[in-house]
C-alpha cells in the first residue's frame, strides 16, 4: 500500500462534517466483498466519478461490468440523474486495504479526513456511462428491484 497515497471516494452527496465515516455498504448481494462496514474508495478518478452518479438519488440503478486501463464498462437503467452535482473525495491511503477480488478497490473502517474536495457537474461526465438498453434495463429491474 505505500506506493498509493491518494485514493477517490465518489458520492452523491457533501459530507457533513471533516470527515468520511464508515457504513454498512449493502449494494451487492453477489460479492460479499461489497458487502463491509468501512468506506470505499478506489485508487481510480474516473470510477469513483461513476459510482457516485450511479449512487444519485433519482437513478433507479446502473452497473460497472469491469474497468480496465482506460476503458469503463458502466451502465445506467434508467436515466442520467437530474441533480447537478456529485462530489469526488481524495483520501489519503493510510488507512485504506485493498479487497481480494478488486485490485481497483480499498475499505477503511476508521473515519477519514479528505485532503481535497471536488465539485463536479453530472454532465460533465455522462460520456463515461452508457445507457442501457430497454432489453438490460427490463432484465436488470426484474433481478433487482424485488
Amino acid at each position: 500500500m505505500s506506493e498509493l497515497k491518494i485514493l477517490f471516494h465518489g458520492s452523491p452527496s457533501k459530507v457533513i462534517g471533516n470527515k468520511i465515516i464508515p457504513s454498512r455498504a449493502d449494494d451487492s448481494d453477489e460479492r460479499p466483498e461489497n458487502n463491509q462496514f468501512g468506506i470505499y474508495a478506489t485508487d481510480r478518478k474516473d470510477l469513483a466519478i461513476v459510482i457516485a452518479i450511479l449512487r444519485c438519488k433519482d437513478v433507479i440503478g446502473g452497473s460497472i461490468d469491469e474497468y480496465k486501463e482506460d476503458k469503463l464498462n458502466a451502465r445506467i437503467y434508467g436515466e442520467f440523474p437530474k441533480q447537478e452535482f456529485i462530489y469526488v473525495y481524495h483520501l489519503p491511503a493510510g488507512t485504506f486495504n485493498q479487497t481480494k477480488i478488486d485490485k481497483h478497490q480499498f475499505v477503511s473502517v476508521v473515519a477519514v479526513r479528505p485532503v481535497k474536495i471536488e465539485k463536479l457537474r453530472v454532465k460533465d461526465f455522462t460520456h463515461l456511462i452508457r445507457k442501457a438498453t430497454k432489453k438490460e434495463t427490463d432484465y436488470w429491474i426484474k433481478k433487482y428491484k424485488k
